[in-house]
């Protein structure tokens, strides 16, 4: 809620000060409010439609795109979500949060790749960046890169101890190296910190059964 409060604060000064503009504050407002509304709905279609008033009198906004991009994204149509990731980041290139939601289009479009090089440079501007760390340790997992996710892992959790994502994806690690002991101890500790963690106990049935 702060988010979007900051947001139409910054958008109803940019409006004011422009010497000229094709819909009011009001109209921008309502697309968004109804946009929200009918993506808590899951009605996307509908969500991407309420924008395309904003969408059309600013076609290289920041927000809107980042949006669209959401939006194209739950709605399973990539290549349109990645355009307009892309789009927020020709106008402000060192976005993280655009960097991080143009990787969930190409995740699901397989191209672990190019995911795996946003998630870098996401890191050379912020080494601990979370959801940049944990990306990365996803698609290197994907990828077949153990040993080097299991570095970033180790990286974390030096600084979150606790933190049961990358304690499940150390667990993960674990058995996919044939290390069912260090996993078998790595779920039971995740199921203290979060006793109904289903990851935790389908790993945990797993090992048993390996056994």
């Amino acid at each position: 809620m702060r988010k979007k409060l900051i947001f139409f604060l910054f958008l109803f000064i940019y409006l004011i000060t422009s010497k000229s503009f094709a819909i009011t504050f009001q109209d921008i407002k309502n697309a968004y409010y109804n946009s929200y509304k009918y993506e808590m709905a899951g009605n996307y279609k509908d969500a991407i439609r309420s924008l395309m008033i904003v969408y059309s009198n600013y076609p290289n906004g920041y927000t809107v795109n980042l949006r669209l991009g959401w939006l194209y994204y739950l709605n399973k149509n990539y290549s349109n979500s990645t355009f307009h990731y892309k789009k927020a980041l020709q106008v402000i290139p060192y976005s993280i949060e655009a960097k991080l939601g143009l990787t969930l289009p190409l995740l699901a479009q397989g191209k672990y790749s190019s995911v795996e090089n946003i998630c870098y440079q996401i890191l050379n501007q912020d080494f601990y960046n979370y959801f940049g760390n944990l990306r990365l340790v996803y698609v290197l997992k994907l990828e077949g890169k153990y040993d080097l996710a299991e570095k970033i892992i180790n990286k974390m959790l030096y600084i979150y101890p606790t933190d049961t994502k990358f304690l499940i994806e150390l667990g993960i690690i674990k058995f996919k190296t044939g290390k069912l002991k260090d996993a078998k101890k790595i779920f039971n500790d995740v199921l203290i910190l979060d006793p109904e963690n289903i990851t935790a106990k389908s790993y945990l049935e797993k090992i048993q059964k390996k056994r």
